[in-house]
């Protein structure tokens, strides 16, 4: 790496981080809860306590931090935000550049367990150049220095990432908010996107009754979920829409606050057939997603990516419909995505409906996802 605007970066945290992380877990209030209630109220107590016991005396941080410093890591600034990014270049010089782009409450742990089979395959035609930056605002790419980081924005800075990095065209996959951002890429960015992969893609009804006309029963169960997203799990987005400060302080002060509000995406938004949110995501995996955004006091900074986005006018406008080459994979246990609204807004040319998975598939699924990204970029060439 030659290009004097990028640095390279390692993962240091300060022992005295790991030490007040543990103190601050020891000294935590704990509220009660209801008993029975379960799930239904949000994360009980049993299990926080549990978690955050093992997340203070069981987890291993210095073995998390060691895996992510076997990967080439740098920094670069972009739009005068500091942008973190692992770049995995392929042993197969000539492999497509991909683009891995994540969501919140998620980091660069999401794609650890893909950046192996998707930069040196068994067939060198399916080798890919990994590039999977932190979002702004999120872990080493945090915190947010201006207001102004929506989708768009961070699709602009990642197109001049790639292009800072000599890629002249390359594919990207993006999960819930980062499909949001693939496909903003993928407006701006049209002459060197090759592709976009998307899962957990969000597409709403336009509000024309004649989108409703013989819908299947698939597509009905999926508004309904939407619908149920919309009515009983959307309190985390309202409060981060709208007041994203008042929470930052809750959020940034208790480790345990912070556990609650990551760890509860995890149960909800993941396989319904997991029992308990490890069930779906190795506990690790989890831990060391909310160690970064705690380390790196970045929890605040994520809540207020949703502000920018809620009221971002360019941002829920009228779009034209992407042109370039869209494959979406859907996780059938949990995705709320209906096929003839993801076709209106997108140029859809592959899609796979998954049996198993959720949101985080990339965590949950790793390899039905590698394969999926496989065959749709198989298509391309």
């Amino acid at each position: 790496m030659t290009n004097p605007e990028i640095r390279p970066f390692r993962i240091d945290i300060p022992q005295a981080d790991l030490d007040d992380l543990r103190d601050r877990i020891a000294r935590t209030r704990w509220s009660g809860d209801i008993p029975g209630a379960g799930w239904s109220r949000g994360v009980p107590v049993a299990y926080l306590k549990g978690l955050a016991d093992y997340w203070a005396d069981g987890y291993d941080w210095r073995g998390a931090e060691a895996r992510l410093n076997e990967f080439p890591q740098f920094t670069t600034e972009i739009d005068g935000q500091d942008i973190h990014f692992l770049h995995v270049r392929s042993p197969h010089a000539d492999a497509t550049p991909l683009l891995l782009l994540h969501e919140w409450p998620t980091s660069v742990v999401a794609f650890l367990d893909l950046i192996e089979p998707l930069t040196n395959p068994a067939d060198p035609a399916d080798a890919f150049h990994v590039v999977v930056p932190s979002l702004p605002g999120i872990a080493f790419s945090g915190p947010i220095r201006e207001a102004g980081w929506t989708y768009g924005r961070t699709a602009g800075a990642f197109a001049t990432l790639m292009e800072r990095l000599g890629y002249a065209s390359y594919g990207v996959q993006g999960a819930g908010g980062g499909a949001f951002i693939a496909a903003d890429l993928g407006r701006q960015d049209t002459a060197h996107v090759l592709g976009i992969h998307v899962n957990a893609l969000l597409a709403f009804p336009s509000g024309d009754p004649a989108e409703f006309a013989g819908l299947t029963e698939v597509e009905q169960e999926r508004l309904a979920r939407l619908q149920n997203f919309r009515d009983d799990m959307m309190g985390f987005a309202q409060i981060q829409s709208t007041r994203p400060q008042t929470v930052a302080y809750g959020l940034h002060d208790s480790p345990v606050g912070q556990l609650a509000w990551i760890v509860e995406k995890f149960k909800e938004w993941t396989d319904t057939g997991a029992e308990l949110p490890e069930d779906a995501v190795d506990r690790d995996h989890i831990l060391t997603t909310v160690s970064l955004y705690w380390f790196t006091g970045t929890a605040g900074s994520a809540a207020h990516l949703y502000y920018e986005n809620a009221h971002d006018v360019n941002g829920w406008g009228p779009k034209d419909p992407g042109t370039v080459p869209t494959g979406v994979a859907v996780a059938t246990p949990t995705d709320i995505t209906v096929r003839r609204f993801a076709d209106r807004d997108h140029n859809i040319t592959h899609w796979t409906e998954l049996e198993r998975g959720g949101a985080f598939l990339s965590m949950e699924q790793p390899e039905l996802l590698v394969e999926d990204v496989r065959t749709f970029f198989r298509s391309l060439r």
